[in-house]
């Protein structure tokens, strides 16, 4: 039961990371899901079910590790939808809520 506490925690903050994200799209939110979710592809292990591809006998993807891939491309796409067309910080609220 222990062993499975930081997997199951470390998962639940990545996906509230995600959930953030996803609804207020921002670079310290971004920043923060790449961080859990480099942290996650260490501490997924007690939670890993199937290997979906094998690179070495000890070593492959798992659906855990999809969780990981998939962080990172909102991440990616949260960090990206903080910047107007030139590249320059847009100073508009990204996803139109004033309260955050």
């Amino acid at each position: 039961m222990v062993e499975l506490f930081f997997p199951i925690l470390t998962m639940i903050v990545l996906i509230s990371l995600s959930v953030w994200c996803l609804a207020k799209p921002g670079r310290p939110a971004a920043a923060a899901l790449v961080f859990v979710a480099a942290v996650w592809v260490f501490v997924n292990g007690p939670l890993e079910v199937g290997v979906l591809w094998t690179f070495t006998p000890d070593h492959g993807l798992t659906v855990a590790d999809l969780l990981s891939l998939a962080a990172w491309a909102i991440a990616v796409s949260a960090w990206r939808r903080t910047f107007r067309g030139d590249g320059r910080h847009s100073s508009r609220q990204a996803s139109g809520w004033s309260w955050w």
